[in-house]
């Protein structure tokens, strides 16, 4: 089996508990996934199976999401599953709201939350945050391409909002740090993935809807129609050599390239100054 899946995680179980469920239905061990989503989220992750685990670094990784914060009051994990730390009975307008996300557009630091998976000193920060001990958490560079509100309800002190972000973005950082900016302090209290790259939420597929191996055929995506990079057809000379590991000789521009022979994914390699070198190979 050598495809992806385009999953739609339901909230109140982990991204390991779908990749869980699916090497059960599958009987597949190899299988993963292009990108967490906490527990409490829901929508959008892209599954990897047999091979094609070789090719997620190759997958666009760009995410897109809507957010809803709720202001007033902050949590110790910036969203709903945390405990409450800092309240305001501050109330804001649409106005305030629309004029604080001009801080976040664009290439902006981040600081990550103290509840995540990220490492420091080979240790994830959630495990110092449980044993109760501080450590440093550097700033990292993220890009938000759009952030708009798409929802604002004042009587319940609520926003929802459309992110479109780089890997790595944490939306409950943005969430808490809306809230700070605001001063009024805010947590997120749900949050959907709408789009994982060239994955968007209106094609996938419902995790209970892919109890059976001939589901997960079904709905299965080869790959070619999810790599977004220049195809080179082999002929059976260069099949060889390529099953072999070797490198070929071909006109193509420099980049990744898909290389196929009868329309079927053999490689994926890099082309530099008309040289073709193997990264990965399916043969």
């Amino acid at each position: 089996m050598f495809g992806f899946l385009n999953v739609y995680k339901p909230a109140g179980i982990t991204s390991h508990d779908v990749v869980a469920r699916l090497r059960r239905v599958t009987k597949v061990k190899q299988i993963g996934h292009t990108g967490t989503l906490d527990p409490f989220a829901e929508g959008v992750l892209p599954i990897c199976i047999g091979k094609a685990t070789r090719l997620i670094e190759y997958l666009n990784d760009d995410k897109a999401y809507v957010g809803t914060v709720k202001l007033g009051n902050s949590t110790t994990t910036y969203d709903i599953e945390g405990e409450g730390v800092n309240f305001s009975d501050k109330t804001v307008t649409l106005n305030e709201i629309e004029t604080a996300l001009e801080k976040f557009r664009g290439d902006i630091e981040q600081i990550p939350p103290i509840y995540s998976a990220i490492k420091v000193n080979g240790k994830k920060l959630y495990e110092y945050a449980r044993e109760g001990k501080e450590v440093k958490i550097e700033p990292r560079k993220v890009n938000i391409n759009k952030l708009e509100v798409v929802d604002f309800k004042p009587e319940l002190r609520q926003v929802s909002l459309h992110i479109e972000c780089s890997k790595g973005t944490y939306i409950r950082s943005i969430a808490n740090d809306l809230g700070e900016e605001l001063g009024t302090y805010g947590h997120l209290v749900k949050l959907v993935r709408v789009k994982a790259g060239d994955f968007g939420i209106n094609e996938a597929i419902k995790l209970n809807d892919l109890d059976t191996i001939e589901a997960v055929q079904k709905n299965l995506i080869y790959p070619l129609d999810k790599l977004d990079f220049p195809k080179y057809e082999l002929n059976e000379k260069e099949k060889a050599v390529i099953s072999n590991g070797g490198s070929i000789r071909a006109d193509v521009k420099d980049s990744i390239v898909c290389l196929t022979f009868q329309g079927v994914l053999c490689a994926a390699a890099k082309a530099s100054e008309g040289v073709l070198r193997c990264e990965k190979v399916f043969l």
